[in-house]
């Protein structure tokens, strides 16, 4: 079994699956989850604290051993993490289990609710331990990968809006399938296209999958064809046994994918497409004319320019988002106050908001925009750092400068507010609870907010506070 994190070194842990199938006789508090549906939350039997969303699909039986996809949200939100997966789970066959108690911060509290989790399915449920996965976004993600390379255990991962921990990169000591998935908007874009280069250097079998949008979960379409290119995978392994008409399928699907992109003109993801489905299908089907199709794709001068044109998005967005940052820590001037440099950095934040709204030019626009959603979440992560140890006014500019770079980002207003109550902020804290009112997508749970939030407690008796409170529980 996974043994206990507490109880070893942290950085050396390994995750053993050697748990016994569903059936064993020290099974504690069975349940009987239905199947085909998501079951938000299931207790863990020896620490009721962890807890976990489950989804088995329909053809789940005891007596037969499914593969399963472990999933790790940045804010433990496990059955949103699992909708995602639902169709592919059901098409494929797998069960899905996304943790509730994992979030971003310090590791040992992840690990310990991936300890807690992977130990429960597999006392409760017939498990493959040959076809384990594991899933995750953002923060997610890099827990993913992260307990792939401790247990050596993976049969693949896939990993959504961000890659591997910065301090362990793909290595060869640690072999496994990575299916990248990343929005075109996406911050992290320009870390997870590069990703692809050291994984292939490291002989990872690796695709990647770039959709419309900006930082969150890969779209359902997208878990389908991940869940079935880790099939290939497993049956390349022979982890899973080979289904020709399967293979077959996959195969047409992914020579029409790569077609179409070069019929679109988008020459470079085409060319791309056409060596990663030729890695794909090296030992299952004829892909001497993908190869040869992804070499003169690679030589053209289109491709070059696209190349060169990327990674000097890459730079602008670097750039971009660094002016914020620098007005933000005062390297702009070092006679700034830090009002002054928060002030400042606002300023920055608001000026790339309104050039990625104005841009004409769409590749431009997604420029402005990865590098405003980097700067939103550094603002966000700094603001939550600051409010931990007590800085208020500190984590309220950075909030504030979150809010200025995504005026819809209720999570931004109520960090903001809350930061201001806890500085004193009167005013300024009445204001921030009327926009973050205005902008609430669930009136119901703003009003319970707003009544159960601690800093709110010697505002509560003033009429203003009273009047948002009741504008929003009046609220459809």
């Amino acid at each position: 079994m996974i043994r206990n994190l507490r109880s070893c070194t942290l950085w050396a842990v390994l995750l053993v699956t050697t748990i016994p199938p569903s059936g064993h006789a020290d099974r504690q508090d069975q349940i009987s989850p239905p199947l085909g549906s998501i079951v938000p939350r299931v207790a863990v039997a020896r620490n009721k604290e962890q807890s976990y969303a489950l989804y088995l699909p329909t053809r789940y039986a005891s007596e037969q051993r499914s593969p399963i996809v472990y999933v790790f949200d940045p804010a433990a939100r496990g059955a949103l993490a699992i909708e995602q997966f639902q169709h592919a789970a059901e098409l494929n066959g797998f069960i899905v289990a996304g943790s509730n108690n994992s979030r971003n911060g310090p590791w040992a509290p992840q690990f310990e609710a991936a300890d807690a989790m992977v130990h429960d399915t597999q006392q409760r449920f017939s498990v493959d331990t040959r076809r384990i996965y594991f899933a995750g976004f953002s923060g997610g993600a890099r827990v993913a990968s992260q307990l792939a390379q401790l247990c050596k255990c993976a049969a693949g991962v896939v990993l959504s809006g961000a890659g591997f921990p910065h301090n362990s990169p793909p290595s060869a000591d640690a072999r496994f399938p990575v299916f990248s998935a990343v929005g075109d908007a996406d911050f992290n874009y320009s870390e997870m296209i590069p990703l692809q280069q050291p994984l292939e250097k490291a002989a990872f079998p690796h695709w990647l999958r770039v959709f419309g949008g900006p930082h969150q979960w890969a779209p359902p379409a997208v878990m389908d064809e991940a869940l079935a290119w880790l099939r290939v995978q497993s049956m390349k392994s022979r982890r899973e046994p080979r289904d020709d008409v399967f293979l077959s399928a996959q195969f047409l699907a992914a020579q029409a994918r790569a077609a179409s992109f070069e019929q679109s003109g988008d020459l470079l993801t085409a060319s791309r497409e056409y060596r990663q489905v030729a890695a794909t299908f090296d030992t299952i089907a004829d892909i001497v004319a993908l190869r040869s199709k992804a070499a003169d794709l690679e030589k053209a001068k289109a491709v070059r320019e696209a190349i060169k044109r990327e990674k000097n998005d890459f730079e602008e967005q670097e750039r971009l988002g660094g002016e914020v940052l620098a007005a933000f820590s005062g390297t702009e001037s070092d006679d700034s106050s830090p009002a002054e440099s928060a002030d400042r950095a606002i300023l920055h934040a608001r000026d790339l908001r309104l050039r990625a709204a104005n841009e004409k030019k769409p590749d431009r626009a997604l420029v402005f925009r990865r590098a405003l959603g980097g700067v939103f979440v550094a603002a966000m992560e700094s603001g939550s750092d600051a409010l931990d140890k007590k800085g208020y006014r500190q984590a309220a500019r950075q909030f504030a400068c979150a809010a200025e770079a995504n005026p819809e980002s209720e999570w931004a207003f109520r960090n903001l507010a809350v930061a201001q109550a806890l500085s004193g902020e009167r005013k300024a804290v009445l204001q921030t609870l009327r926009s973050a009112k205005n902008i609430a997508k669930d009136a119901a749970s703003f009003s319970e907010w707003l009544k159960e939030e601690p800093a709110f407690d010697r505002l509560r008796s003033s009429t203003e506070f009273q009047a948002i409170l009741t504008s929003s529980a009046d609220a459809p």
